[in-house]
């Protein structure tokens, strides 16, 4: 049976239409850190995206209007931790709270960034470059340093997590 369908123009007055419309794509989380003058901070993001292997890079896309903005704008190096589906607290922790590393068993790398441990991927980056994307800003990085583990991912889709699990 198909469901029923609804169409619409995005424009300013419908964008909770739009956001449930970008909602149908299931995606990955993943939790963004870096340091700042203020100490660890940390955001979590669905925004993630590989983008090539040779050289290797990344892309997230952090909002203009969060307050957490001018950190990850900023910062030169930074690392995004995929998120396992045994880790749905990380994940929550970190959208209520950018210092929440302080309360996180956590390593720091070479380059100064604070690093969640047994993430089921982790990604050392070395900011590439920067595009305006509406109200969001594109960052394309380079990975310096990965390192990932087995285990089932942790799913966002339709507002809800969920659980991607191996096959």
């Amino acid at each position: 049976m198909n469901a029923p369908v609804t169409s619409f123009a995005p424009d300013a007055d419908n964008t909770r239409l739009l956001r449930d419309a970008f909602g149908r794509f299931a995606t990955g989380v993943t939790v963004v850190t870096a340091m700042s003058e203020d100490g660890p901070v940390g955001i979590t993001a669905n925004s993630f995206t590989s983008v090539s292997l040779d050289p290797p890079m990344v892309l997230w896309s952090p909002s203009k209007t969060s307050r957490r903005f001018p950190y990850f704008d900023t910062a030169q190096h930074y690392a995004i931790h995929v998120l396992g589906a045994d880790q749905e607290a990380l994940c929550w922790g970190f959208a209520k709270d950018a210092f929440a590393l302080k309360d996180i068993e956590h390593d720091i790398s070479a380059e100064g960034v604070p690093l969640l441990r047994n993430t089921l991927a982790r990604f050392e980056c070395k900011q590439s470059a920067k595009f305006e994307g509406g109200d969001h800003r594109i960052i394309l990085g380079e990975v310096i340093r990965a390192e990932m583990r087995e285990g089932d991912g942790l799913a966002f889709f339709g507002g809800k997590h969920g659980v991607f699990t191996q096959a």
